[in-house]
């Protein structure tokens, strides 16, 4: 939140290198970044090395990260540092003997630029990715729980906005309202974060 109290976009308070951001940043993509660092298949020792490398080259290059053609994002800009960081891991390796018929390298590469459709699509039990839930959780805790309730119900539940006010002594506007202002904290702090 910034000194007026209206809140920046997270991406230009990390650019602004604010430590609050960083943090809200990383805990937003650090699962996500260690799910592409196990389908490259690094060990233990040298995913953890490589999840480092990612997220300094991101802080040292966020000022270059642009939106210029449909399609851009910051989730797509991250994967390709963290594939970046596993190829220079990769290269980094001593030499093996390559099999005759290809080579496991490659195989783990190719893994690395597929996606995988459990983990990068929406869920399907609430056709959400996991990327939203956690940006929800991080925006939580700046609204009451009425407020809360009736954003969850009709967002995440699907229920009319009517239902949800009858159940939760509300007028269907104020239910709109609270889905509003939740909706609108989302797109403030994270929007030019969206896929």
């Amino acid at each position: 939140m910034s000194p007026s109290g209206t809140s920046r976009s997270l991406l230009a308070r990390v650019r602004n290198n604010e430590a609050e951001a960083w943090d809200q940043l990383v805990r937003l993509y650090a699962p996500l970044v260690q799910h592409w660092l196990r389908s490259a298949s690094l060990d233990e020792d040298e995913a953890a090395d490589v999840f480092q490398d990612v997220f300094q080259a991101a802080a040292q290059n966020i000022a270059r990260f642009r939106k210029e053609k449909e399609g851009d994002t910051f989730r797509g800009w991250l994967r390709t540092i963290t594939r970046n960081k596993a190829n220079d891991c990769y290269r980094r390796r001593p030499q093996q003997p390559r099999g005759i018929g290809g080579s496991e390298m490659q195989h783990r590469l190719h893994n690395l630029a597929a996606p995988d459709p459990d983990r990068e699509s929406p869920s399907q039990e609430t056709g959400h990715h996991p990327l939203y839930h956690r940006a929800l959780a991080l925006v939580r805790e700046h609204f009451t729980e009425g407020t809360w309730n009736a954003f969850r119900r009709t967002v995440l539940d699907g229920q009319a906005p009517r239902d949800v006010a009858q159940e939760l002594g509300m007028s269907p506007g104020a239910v709109r309202v609270a889905k509003s202002r939740v909706l609108q904290r989302l797109r403030s702090e994270l929007g030019d974060l969206e896929e």
